[in-house]
């Protein structure tokens, strides 16, 4: 035992004394090999996906991982790698840029693994050879690429970027579009030639809005690039408006479970618009079943990763993406004859290979290696690379030859490569902002079926973010074509817009974009199309009948020409009339007996009051304004004060007459004619003052009510003081009481000479007139107030006159052997 321990202590210092003699630095794990490399001055390493699938291995974890086995030839990454390789050929020819450097490559094939893209960065970074070192010297050197071209999906470069970070290698993108790429915190050394989804998102977003689709459902990718950009989406559509019925995410690596969900959501759902934010590998694997299952007469809106493919359309044999629409990278015309032309292709049936002369027609050559339908993406390769040239041009400070001393430093690359700006040979201007994003602008690309069944991607509008927000997006409606080759813009709803005159209300527990519509109340409106509210009109507007307009209210008020104003204008003078015919009559008999019975001078006054009575009530009548409104109370309340102290001055003369034949009395000389006149005017003048007081203070004036009537505006006459009105009222009421209340001690006077019976009763029906009046006018509305103020008028006014006169009238005119002395004396005939 002690010997074997002596024999492997032996073997570790042999070992250790070869070690120290010939140290080497080598890379751990397996070597990564490039499949295209080529040496020169200074090295730009690509990665990219020669194929897109591997096979599955299962790792035992008790031995070393097999390699990973690609499958899937992918023609679209060996164009991308032939853009770079033309880029870097015309790089080295050129005189002006980078002259005598020469770029070398080293391009990787990453199978569209993140594992996979992780050992080939590394190996970029590091490189695969075996090198010498001195003793006691650390295995350390010089990144060995100055930059990394790749890669083509978002996921994967993410990983590069992610790996290849710390060491501030510029990794320059050309269809990496996830907006989370843009977080220069997590990706310092990251930067692309294409715009990031978080623009095409928003470009997405715009275009569904613009043709007023605001119920779609949403197919994306289950990466980064679907993940991010559908994200990017979904907010900017809340923003807008627009809703998602539902949003699926998918990898071509799935179960085919995991697709028949897919189309059983697609067949259930009533939204007829799909966004597809899908990359073109799992679309294709998508597609073919879609067909099968007749997903027919859907719109499509693609991402740029599958709207421009030429093979995604060859695939559609079903035509069910026709119609589709979406965004795509801005074209390089100059690839179409220049990067072509690189390539050698198989134009005869017999297969025969020969090289382009630069002059050929490429239209009619069918070959995926030389199709020209993502030269967009060749032109973001082709400018990544010419960036990285300038960068490099202007640390080597180039004129007409470059400086080699210059000990190159990849942070000084990538801060060279985030300031350059220059012009390509398109016009295309390429420089990167703050986060490493070229400028924003899109394609808006419309598959439109030719008769011979091919699609052609036509392009119909453009979106640019350089532009204010209004003018971004332009579309050319006229040459549009929808699904089913149809010319009508598809429609696709939850529920149907609502017309003004309505407003939307939410339908519980569904998204917004699905609502019923509600029509407004009446006095509310709306006249736009899917209002939120109805506005309530102003004061003296209503709502029409469709509630999608304001029309201004109709006023009414008490006129002439309705058939109550008529027929109390017809009473009133009616009134005014009779009591003047009963003043003509008793001015014919003014000197019989019953007529100069109780003072006929105050008889004459209280038909002259009635007739101011009577003519007062037309002041109501009519609309209002600052004369009627003032007038029409003070009318009223002095002349019916004037009224009621006649009659007050009546019964006391009837009291005192009798008082006076009363031995000793001398009630004549204290309550003769002149004190009877005086009494009036005191009594008259006490009202005057409460008017004037009224008027002086917060007159009456003219007033539009709109809680009256809802539809209507009612012109009436605010009281401005009630107090004033009250005490008006009032006083009317206290002579009217005193009025009753001798009247009431004079009714047993002889009979044939008592008129205080006569004003007894009229006082009692004045009286209940007004006790009713009260709680009349304060609950009767509108103008039917005034009436009501007109009618206890008219009626206190008509049984004044009727109880009082008429009864005089009928001796005078039909009982004349009545009117006698002796017959009013009491004395009856010998």
């Amino acid at each position: 035992m002690l010997l074997r321990g002596w024999a492997f202590l032996h073997l570790l210092l042999v070992a250790s004394v070869s070690h120290a003699e010939e140290p080497v630095c080598r890379r751990r794990g397996d070597p990564e090999n490039p499949l295209l490399s080529k040496d020169g001055d200074i090295i730009l390493g690509g990665i990219f996906s020669f194929h897109t699938s591997w096979k599955d291995r299962k790792d035992s974890y008790m031995n070393q991982p097999l390699l990973l086995q690609c499958t899937s030839l992918n023609f679209r990454d060996l164009q991308f790698a032939q853009a770079m390789l033309f880029a870097i050929e015309e790089i080295n020819n050129s005189t002006d840029l980078l002259p005598r450097i020469s770029l070398g490559y080293k391009i990787y094939d990453n199978c569209g693994s993140v594992a996979r893209s992780v050992g080939v960065t590394l190996a970029l970074a590091n490189g695969n050879e075996i090198v010498s070192v001195p003793s006691k010297t650390l295995c350390t050197r010089p990144a060995h690429v100055q930059a990394i071209i790749g890669t083509t999906s978002s996921s994967t470069t993410v990983a590069v970027a992610t790996v290849i970070g710390p060491f501030f290698i510029p990794v320059i993108s050309h269809f990496a579009t996830c907006a989370c790429l843009s977080d220069k915190t997590k990706y310092p050394s990251f930067l692309r030639t294409i715009p990031s989804d978080y623009y095409q998102s928003r470009a997405l977003a715009h275009l569904v809005k613009y043709f007023g689709w605001t119920w779609v459902g949403a197919i994306r990718s289950n990466n980064d690039y679907g993940n991010n950009g559908m994200a990017t989406f979904t907010e900017t559509a809340q923003q807008l408006g627009i809703c998602l019925e539902y949003s699926v995410s998918f990898f071509r690596t799935d179960p085919y479970v995991k697709i028949q969900k897919i189309i059983e959501i697609i067949k259930a759902s009533t939204s007829k618009v799909i966004v597809a934010f899908l990359a073109r590998a799992d679309f294709n694997v998508l597609l073919p079943e879609f067909s099968y299952h007749n997903l027919s007469g859907y719109q499509w809106v693609g991402s740029e990763s599958w709207i421009f493919d030429s093979q995604t359309a060859e695939m559609d044999m079903h035509h069910i993406l026709d119609g589709a629409i979406g965004v795509s990278i801005p074209k390089a015309h100059f690839w179409e004859t220049t990067f072509s032309c690189k390539f050698k292709e198989l134009k005869s049936s017999s297969d025969i290979q020969r090289e382009c002369t630069g002059h050929e027609d490429m239209t009619g050559v069918q070959n995926n290696f030389i199709d020209m339908s993502l030269m967009p993406i060749f032109n973001n390769v082709y400018k990544g690379v010419y960036a990285v040239a300038h960068a490099l041009h202007n640390i080597l400070s180039c004129n007409k030859t470059c400086n080699k001393n210059v000990q190159l430093d990849p942070f000084m690359v990538l801060q060279h490569i985030r300031n350059i700006h220059f012009t390509t040979k398109e016009g295309d201007e390429v420089y990167f902002n703050e986060n490493g994003d070229p400028a924003a602008k899109y394609e808006i690309i419309n598959w439109q079926p030719r008769e011979n069944g091919v699609v052609e991607f036509v392009i119909v509008g453009l979106y640019d973010t350089s532009l204010t927000t209004e003018k971004q997006l332009k579309l050319q409606n006229k040459s549009l074509i929808w699904a089913r080759n149809s010319k009508q813009v598809p429609v696709s709803v939850c529920s149907e817009k609502c017309p003004p005159g309505t407003r939307k209300v939410l339908q519980k527990g569904r998204p917004v974009c699905c609502y019923d519509c509600i029509r407004c109340a009446e006095g509310e409106i709306s006249n736009v199309t899917d209002s939120i509210t109805c506005v309530r009109c102003l004061p003296e507007f209503w709502s029409n009948e469709r509630r999608d307009a304001c029309i201004k209210k109709e006023a009414v008020f008490l006129s002439y020409e309705e058939i109550m104003g008529a027929l109390l204008t017809a009473a009133s003078l009616f009134g005014a009339c009779m009591t003047i015919g009963v003043i003509l009559i008793f001015f014919k008999y003014r000197k019989t007996p019953i007529v100069r019975a109780n003072n006929s001078e105050l008889s004459f006054l209280l038909l002259f009051s009635l007739i101011l009575c009577f003519l007062c009530s037309l002041t109501f009548i009519g609309q209002p304004s600052d004369w009627s409104c003032m007038l029409r109370h003070v009318a009223f309340g002095i002349t019916f004060v004037f009224c009621i102290s006649c009659l007050l001055g009546k019964t006391m003369v009837v009291l005192m007459a009798f008082r006076a034949t009363r031995p000793g009395s001398n009630v004549n000389k204290w309550f003769g004619q002149t004190q009877q006149r005086l009494c009036v005017t005191a009594f008259t003048l006490i009202q005057v003052n409460i008017c004037i007081i009224w008027l002086t203070t917060s007159p009456p004036f003219p007033f539009k009510n709109f809680k009256e009537i809802k539809d209507k505006i009612t012109l009436e006459c605010a009281l401005g003081s009630a107090v004033g009105f009250w005490a008006v009222l009032g006083y009317i009421g206290l002579l009217a009481i005193l009025c009753f209340i001798f009247a009431f001690l004079a009714r047993k006077l002889p009979d044939n000479f008592n008129e205080a019976k006569f004003i007894t009763f009229s006082m009692l029906i004045f009286c209940a007139v007004w006790i009713t009046f009260i709680p009349a006018y304060v609950s009767s509305p509108g103008k039917f107030s005034v009436a009501v103020e007109i009618f206890a008028i008219l009626a206190s006014s008509f049984g004044l006159l009727i109880c009082i006169f008429i009864p005089k009238c009928y001796i005078i005119l039909l009982k004349p052997e009545k009117n006698t002395k002796k017959h009013i004396m009491g004395k009856k005939a010998p």
